[in-house]
């Protein structure tokens, strides 16, 4: 008998782009082109790909019609993420990372069904 060795499945690579950090502030500070609109799955990929100069991210808001339902929180790379939902209309495609003591940055998020022609000049920041 012959045991095949375990192995995981290769995690999605992060698409994500962001603003030069030297630059003046922005509105948008980049663009996120998740796979899924579950949350529970993509969030852990960008927070996990973050620099590390943008500190522990402890609330993430996005916009609740969009992604789908939620708990109040989740576990995040060892740490508390509480997950804030808002139906603003100004900002149906943007997701709103907040570590304490270090910033705020807002990403527009490109829906997971748009095509690689489509995205490409959207993540373009």
């Amino acid at each position: 008998m012959t045991t095949a060795p375990l192995t995981t499945p290769p995690r999605p690579l992060l698409r994500l782009s962001l603003a030069p950090h030297d630059t003046p502030p922005r509105l948008i500070d980049g663009a996120w082109w998740p796979r899924s609109y579950d949350l529970l799955t993509e969030l852990p990929l960008l927070l996990g790909g973050l620099p590390p100069d943008w500190g522990n991210i402890t609330i993430v808001t996005v916009n609740g019609s969009t992604w789908s339902a939620t708990p109040g929180r989740i576990l995040v790379c060892n740490q508390v993420v509480r997950l804030r939902r808002t139906e603003t209309a100004s900002a149906p495609h943007t997701v709103t990372l907040l570590a304490p003591g270090q910033g705020r940055w807002d990403l527009l998020v490109v829906p997971p069904d748009t095509t690689e022609e489509a995205a490409e000049p959207l993540m373009t920041i």
